[in-house]
């Protein structure tokens, strides 16, 4: 048998605990590096000999010595981020870990979470996709008409994914043909409501879509040497943004077809005092879009604030794209010092706060002006993209230097 704080624990509990916690953590989004982590040092704690090895598909897990070992393969799906999940997985884990709950009671609790329904219904999910595209077009510079009609793609889209919830087989085309929806709508509906900026609001409504936290995590991978994981990782995010691309050219194509060429012109601007009601009207709306619970809302508005004003302080001295690191290294910093402090996750506050600073809306861009055959300028922008992801990288690994997080999660 083995020990947890002096009381006995039987192997095959603990066994059960650490491959569920594993398919757990992988169902709502944790990257390789931080899961093969967490699971290694519960193992550590349970007394036993393991290794694992992640992929975004699939988790090996090996238990014993090397003579003796017992090794487990878990088929997995990669999942969206769950930020309420990961919370209750990390109290029932400290629980574990602590000896207040026994191993089998763990995977009882575990296996509660995710049999557990969505937090949030649908009627308010649909809402939240509208407020963050709404938010997203005033931070990319969007006047009244582009915020409007942003907010309108966005509940568009967030009925999308409700039907795509019921109906799994159309999740595979999921994004091209919210990429196509949002371009032929602002096309058209710049015929509706007079000249206004199309590009802006098309981008916005898609950007909770963006795949700019895959994109980060992947790179993060990569510089962890998780490279089984971050390239595949990586070649997904690739794969996302040539699919959304072609179905705004799709869309674009259409509209035109339909309607003729879209009146465009450019965005009015907006008084200062609005940003601020965006920048807490994203971290709202993420809050539900991640499922994370309510008493939370208040820290992830707060990191969501630090990390556009640490990236707009460093865009001031060092630029935009190392803007973006100080911004990352501000908000891990005080992601886990919230963790410390409240004794929560760090990653409750830190995934919507980098959310706030990844770089899709520029890859987007960047793949848009490939598609016109602007070569440069299509280059220029990925290469951008590609800097902007290497800073987030190197500031969320330095924050973790600077004020290690104390949970186990």
């Amino acid at each position: 048998m083995a020990t947890v704080t002096g009381s006995l624990i039987d192997p095959r509990d603990a066994i059960g605990f650490v491959l569920r916690l594993g398919r757990a953590l992988h169902t709502y989004g944790y990257p390789a590096h931080r899961l093969e982590e967490v699971l290694s040092r519960a193992a550590e704690r349970l007394r036993l000999t393991g290794q694992f090895f992640s992929t975004p598909t699939s988790i090996f897990a090996s238990f014993g010595k090397q003579e003796e070992q017992q090794t487990f393969l878990m088929r997995v799906t990669p999942g969206e981020v769950n930020l309420g999940k990961l919370a209750e997985l990390d109290d029932v884990t400290t629980g574990v870990l602590r000896g207040a709950v026994s191993a089998a009671e763990g995977s009882d609790r575990i296996e509660s979470i995710l049999a557990a329904p969505a937090r949030y219904g649908n009627v308010l999910t649909v809402v939240a996709f509208g407020m963050a595209s709404a938010a997203a077009s005033r931070f990319l510079g969007g006047g009244f008409k582009e915020i409007g009609v942003s907010a309108l793609i966005g509940v568009t889209i967030g009925l999308l994914s409700v039907f795509v919830g019921k109906n799994p087989t159309w999740g595979r085309v999921f994004e091209p043909v919210a990429a196509f929806t949002a371009s032929a709508l602002a096309a058209a509906l710049s015929f509706a409501i007079g000249p206004y900026a199309v590009s802006n609001a098309t981008l916005a409504g898609l950007i909770i879509l963006m795949p700019g936290l895959t994109l980060t995590a992947a790179m993060i991978e990569l510089s962890s040497q998780h490279l089984s994981s971050g390239t595949a990782r990586l070649s997904g995010a690739f794969v996302i943004f040539i699919g959304m691309g072609f179905g705004v050219a799709v869309g674009d194509t259409v509209s035109q077809a339909v309607f003729g060429e879209p009146q465009i012109a450019r965005a009015i601007p907006l008084p200062p005092w609005t940003e601020p009601i965006a920048l807490v009207t994203m971290p709202l709306a993420l809050t539900v879009l991640l499922k994370a619970h309510l008493r939370d809302a208040v820290w992830i508005v707060i990191a969501g604030a630090l990390a556009v004003g640490g990236a707009k302080l460093g865009a001031k001295f060092l630029g935009p794209e190392l803007g973006v690191f100080f911004g990352a290294l501000v908000v891990g910093v005080a992601s886990n010092g919230y963790s410390r402090l409240l004794d929560h996750p760090a990653i409750i506050t830190q995934v919507p706060g980098i959310l706030l600073l990844v770089p899709g809306s520029v890859g987007f861009r960047g793949l848009a002006a490939l598609l016109d055959r602007q070569i440069v300028s299509g280059v220029d922008t990925t290469f951008k993209m590609v800097l902007t992801a290497m800073a987030l990288v190197a500031g969320t690994l330095i924050a973790n230097i600077v004020v290690p997080s104390r949970r186990e999660l």
